[in-house]
């Protein structure tokens, strides 16, 4: 069966408020520039709307004379549902996607009814418990503000619309308007984003139209979701402090954009041309301190490092002594790879170079040791090949119960074996891990357990990497049964190399 989600990431929601003054063919000239300002820069815009069925969510006694200001401004700026759906289609002629925010329950029956793509949680309604409990109803995909709330009340919706299944994205806000300098809060969104991993977090923001310094930090952070109040200046209209003009909006969005450009991509995996002949104009490389005979072991003694650096030619960076020329080197030439061999890499290195990558990876993943525990570096098929067939094992425990982290770089693979005693479940706290089974193969992700019963065969390995949490009953010496027989054949310190804490003093320059 397949799930329905709806895709938060990139929205651009426009609220137009009560900044429509009343008067519908002023709103449907903001909702034609908004149109055009979203088709021309190629985003998904979302147009917002505001419900509230005024006769029954205004006191009787307030409905004259208030001295409540947003009582007045909601009175005086009325739209009948005739209006707001005319309005509604003028939004989906352009395309763009439509939200709205009820503020009492009538207006999310009305809101499901008309068929909105989204319904919007204001700030001010997050504790309003009678009108939350009407959301799920809608089965509208949900965005909900944050202002004012305390993260117990951040944790409270999150914990209520999940349960209630819903589908639904986190904004960052501050209830002030316009808000000052010194209360943007934009760290809030990394909080966000690490509180709740797996939600969407945008940012609901309320300052000075002219400022496009907050998205660029806002984008930075992380945010995916942005939002502005937004209408259109005339002889009569004015607009407050903190709604934008389609021209400032321009601007906001090529700030935007300027900044997704900035930030580029989140793991950079190559290192762009221009960069790498950068350095490489600053790089010394390796030259001959004399005439050097083919067949030569270099020494240190023989070589100098200097600039510039010749395409081709051994780096200072990369010189080790070892190094034997194949041909003759005169005295000032470079040394070039063409010229030499380079002795196989020590064996051992393969597994120090290792722990520089899953420290990297524990660090990634936010998992703390202590530095009290036993390092085992299992190379089944020779440690020279552990970088494909391996696994780091921290053994943290091991009394009636039993529990290690299993640590895999990307690409790493483990052989098929079966334990005679031991029962163990494995737990993925990061990365992604395949796990075949006697016959059957299961992709374990985040949160994913597995059970593996003595006598069942199992192997697992993976793609990106995985931390795993194996948690068994009493794990003992030379329980395993490998499947291929020449590991099988194998002594226990043939293929494996155990180590306190990381090795640092254990792990010899040669074996």
């Amino acid at each position: 069966m397949n799930i329905k989600t709806f895709d938060f990431n990139n929205l651009f929601v426009f609220d137009l408020a009560n900044n429509h003054q009343g008067d519908v063919n002023h709103a449907l000239k903001i909702i034609k520039n908004i149109g055009q300002l979203c088709k021309k820069n190629r985003i998904r815009g979302v147009f917002k709307f505001q419900y509230r069925q005024l006769d029954s969510f205004i006191h009787p006694s307030h409905k004259e004379n208030s001295d409540n200001k947003h009582i007045n401004r909601f009175l005086s700026t009325k739209l009948n549902q005739n209006d707001f759906q005319l309005l509604f289609d003028e939004a989906k002629k352009y395309d763009l996607l439509t939200m709205c925010t009820p503020f009492d329950e009538e207006s999310v029956e009305i809101i499901t009814k008309m068929g909105f793509d989204l319904i919007k949680l204001a700030s001010c309604s997050a504790k309003d418990w009678p009108l939350l409990e009407k959301f799920p109803e809608s089965g509208l995909p949900i965005i909900f503000s944050t202002g004012g709330l305390s993260i117990s009340g951040i944790d409270d919706l999150v914990s209520f619309f999940t349960h209630q299944g819903c589908e639904f994205a986190i904004m960052h806000c501050i209830s002030i308007y316009p808000i000052p300098e010194n209360n943007f809060y934009l760290d809030q969104i990394d909080f966000l984003k690490k509180r709740y991993p797996d939600r969407v977090i945008g940012w609901s923001t309320h300052e000075d139209p002219d400022d496009t310094c907050p998205i660029s930090i806002a984008v930075a952070k992380g945010a995916k979701i942005f939002e502005r109040h937004v209408g259109i200046e005339t002889d009569n209209i004015k607009l407050n402090s903190y709604s934008s003009t389609p021209e400032q909006l321009q601007k906001w969005i090529t700030a935007y954009k300027k900044a997704v450009n900035l930030c580029g991509v989140k793991k950079l995996e190559g290192r762009p041309s221009l960069e790498v002949e950068s350095i490489d104009l600053l790089s010394r490389g390796v030259y001959a301190k004399e005439n050097i005979k083919a067949g030569t072991t270099l020494k240190r003694s023989q070589v100098f490092f200097a600039m510039p650096y010749e395409e081709g030619q051994l780096k200072s960076g990369e010189w080790k002594e070892g190094i034997k020329t194949t041909d003759e080197i005169r005295l000032n030439n470079s040394v070039k790879y063409k010229n030499i061999s380079i002795p196989e890499k020590l064996k051992m290195q393969v597994l120090k170079s290792a722990v520089h990558e899953v420290k990297a990876l524990l660090n990634q993943a936010q998992i703390k040791l202590n530095s009290e525990f036993e390092v085992e570096y299992s190379h089944h098929y020779g440690i020279e090949n552990f970088k494909e067939f391996g696994v780091v094992i921290i053994n943290c425990i091991n009394r009636e119960y039993c529990k290690k982290l299993l640590i895999q770089l990307p690409g790493q693979k483990h052989p098929y074996h079966h334990h005679r005693l031991k029962e163990e479940t494995f737990q993925v706290l990061y990365g992604e891990m395949t796990i075949h089974i006697d016959d059957h193969t299961r992709v374990l992700r985040p949160g994913d357990t597995c059970l593996v019963l003595p006598g069942v065969w199992h192997s697992f390995s993976t793609e990106i990497g995985a931390i795993v949490e194996e948690v068994s009953t009493t794990h003992f010496n030379n329980d395993s049964i490998y499947k291929d027989k020449k590991i099988q054949k194998m002594k226990r310190d043939e293929r494996k190399t155990t180590v306190d804490h990381w090795g640092r003093y254990q792990i010899p320059s040669s074996k």
